[in-house]
């Protein structure tokens, strides 16, 4: 009895001389968690004002909140007395577990965040990268990015590399230019050929005016003199102006009888003696 009533004392006495404390940890716990609202809603609001996605919003949100409470709980339990060190040691120790288990999940989530921050594309525009990635745009998630490619397969590109790739997003643009090299024989004139050629630009009314149409020499060739087209249109005509304007050029200059150049091989017979042939040789 006499112990019972020993071991009761003692812990009167450790809980009042801890009261102070276990009062002050109860109240840093009931100012925390409203701190913690405020701080949360400060956070919500200027989310809202910057137009962030919604899915990065609530997910960073989330993280904050976990976070902001996990300090809260730990910073009370050591006003009262509770030993923290070796919890803080396993919160560390899982945390770097996690890291390394989900390092390409970790990539794939901070490229997440760089597109929905930074905004190179959105929803319905048409990219290409040069990681391999092309196509439209359907849904940019907080890990992958889903595009419907040329050929209507839906692809699904991890955001890590996609975000450290160089990106084309062929939507922002207003105007855009194509470009054919054309060969044609040496025997042909270059200045019909090229008169021809911007007579079919220039007949047409999708292709802009300014910048100018240029027709020009890119090089001279083993077996054809290649001259090089650019003209520009608006963006939505580039598809049906590049494509036409092909035929239509193959067609005006057959229609000057201005050859198309096509690899050649000149071949020597080098006869013997006795007239027979010794060997053939190509140049």
């Amino acid at each position: 009895m006499n112990k019972l009533e020993s071991s009761v004392e003692k812990l009167l006495d450790v809980v009042i001389l801890k009261t102070p404390s276990i009062i002050t940890g109860i109240i840093i716990l009931i100012i925390g968690r409203f701190v913690v609202k405020f701080l949360l809603n400060l956070m919500r609001k200027r989310f809202e004002k910057r137009n962030i996605d919604l899915s990065i919003r609530s997910f960073v949100l989330s993280i904050v909140r976990i976070v902001l409470y996990a300090l809260l709980f730990l910073t009370a339990a050591s006003t009262m007395g509770i030993e923290t060190t070796s919890f803080i040691a396993a919160l560390s120790a899982f945390g770097l577990a996690a890291g390394l288990a989900l390092q390409g999940s970790l990539s794939n989530f901070a490229g997440g965040v760089l597109i929905l921050l930074f905004r190179p594309f959105e929803v319905g525009d048409v990219i290409s990268s040069n990681n391999g990635t092309s196509g439209t745009v359907e849904r940019i998630d907080i890990l992958y990015t889903t595009l419907i490619g040329g050929d209507g397969i839906r692809v699904f590109s991890p955001n890590g590399p996609l975000a450290n790739s160089i990106i084309h997003n062929y939507t922002k643009i207003v105007n855009r230019r194509f470009e054919y090299t054309i060969g044609i024989s040496y025997d042909a004139n270059i200045k019909e050929a090229r008169e021809a050629i911007m007579n079919v630009l220039n007949s047409d009314p999708r292709i802009l005016k300014t910048p100018a149409i240029e027709v020009f020499v890119k090089d001279l060739g083993d077996s054809a003199v290649r001259l090089t087209v650019r003209a520009w249109t608006k963006k939505e005509d580039f598809a049906s102006a590049n494509n036409e304007n092909q035929e239509a050029i193959r067609n005006a200059l057959d229609k000057q009888q201005i050859g198309a150049a096509y690899p050649q091989t000149e071949m020597r017979i080098v006869s013997d003696q006795n007239g027979g042939i010794d060997r053939i040789m190509k140049s």
